[in-house]
């Protein structure tokens, strides 16, 4: 064995043995249903254990429910990695009608969107090139039934009735 498979061998090792930026999803939410689509949003945390920020390249991700690809798609240039600490990324996904459309024998079967959302960050590690973390995620979404639609969850009621009391207090202040 020569020098340079030596310098390899031993480099590999080394990179092996490296610290890695690693993710977490930590929510996935409906953000907009639209007459067109139904938008999703993961927030993934991402470790940097690096001193340096690391720039995310590009975010690719691929939605499935019930075994199909519903969605894919990629998010260029989404920012950097904060050197040494975490970082909170939102991931916007979004998923065509037609194609959720195409699950009814899931839906009707328990009520809800069952999903898997498979995400690949792509950053620029120096020296190494790119590096992807892969990440998987799987999850449910349940759906509103007629009655949770017409009679609404009263979040809303809720905080009418706390900024109500809020601005009562605050003119009582002032008095």
């Amino acid at each position: 064995m020569d020098y340079v498979d030596k310098a390899k061998n031993y480099v590999s090792e080394k990179v092996a043995e490296m610290e890695k930026p690693e993710a977490t999803v930590m929510d996935v939410d409906v953000k907009n249903i639209s007459f067109d689509s139904i938008s999703y949003h993961a927030k993934v945390s991402v470790t940097n254990p690096y001193h340096v920020p690391i720039p995310i390249m590009e975010i690719a991700y691929v939605v499935k429910c019930g075994g199909s690809i519903v969605a894919t798609g990629t998010i260029p240039d989404p920012g950097s990695l904060k050197a040494k600490s975490t970082t909170l990324v939102d991931v916007p996904a979004k998923v065509p009608h037609s194609a959720i459309l195409s699950l009814v024998r899931d839906i009707a079967a328990d009520w809800d969107i069952d999903y898997t959302l498979e995400l690949g960050f792509i950053i620029d590690l120096p020296v190494f090139g790119n590096f992807t973390i892969p990440l998987t995620y799987s999850g449910e979404y349940k759906l509103p039934t007629l009655s949770d639609l017409w009679r609404g969850d009263g979040e809303e009621e809720k905080e009418k009735k706390e900024e109500k009391e809020e601005k009562e207090k605050k003119e009582e202040k002032e008095k």
